[in-house]
């Protein structure tokens, strides 16, 4: 079931030329979830990475703190046709935690708290292209927006930046996650339009 909230069905604004075809800018930050929001405390958190070797590496909320920190400045769209110019956040890069992870396989498979999967190639994880995010304009991130952490991949559509993270999956093979097996595109570049199979 999919949780709407203000700002979602609007065409908030004109055409920009900055934008990837068939997006309209806002100002606001549309919330759109597969089901209800987990309040995670952070406490309890807790984020992984298990490799093909089923190893199993993980860090608690004040582990992740002791890594460096990155600032994000960067745009997001959404499949749903909006994007956002701009956007500031912070948060821990997936090249630092993948420093001591070893792994043949070519394919991630995300993992939220409250169920949601989504898939990535590990390419688009590396290279300073994802981070685990934790701030968005200054602030902790609300639970509506992910919080306490999500997945955050700027250059493909926001379904892929996994809300309320809790791990990553290596796989050898490209498996559907929750929206690609309910028609969304496998990849979701924004610039491609690759919105739906």
């Amino acid at each position: 079931m999919a949780v709407i909230s203000r700002g979602f069905t609007g065409r908030g604004g004109e055409a920009n030329p900055e934008l990837p075809p068939g997006q309209y800018l806002t100002a606001d930050f549309p919330v759109l979830s597969a089901g209800p929001t987990p309040h995670i405390a952070t406490a309890d958190w807790q984020f992984s990475i298990r490799t093909d070797a089923d190893t199993l590496q993980t860090w608690s909320w004040d582990e992740l703190h002791a890594l460096p920190i990155e600032n994000i400045d960067t745009d997001i769209h959404c499949v749903t046709r909006w994007s956002k110019l701009g956007t500031s956040w912070r948060g821990v890069s997936l090249d630092t935690l993948f420093a001591t992870v070893e792994t043949t396989d070519a394919y991630v498979m995300a993992h939220s708290y409250g169920g949601y999967t989504t898939n990535v190639p590990l390419a688009d994880l590396l290279g300073g292209k994802a981070w685990i995010a934790l701030e968005f304009d200054g602030v902790n991130l609300d639970p509506e927006h992910g919080g306490p952490a999500r997945l955050l991949i700027p250059h493909l559509y926001f379904w892929k930046s996994a809300k309320w993270i809790r791990g990553l999956e290596m796989q050898s093979t490209d498996e559907p996650g929750f929206w690609e097996q309910n028609g969304y595109n496998m990849y979701g570049d924004p610039w491609l339009e690759q919105r739906y199979w």
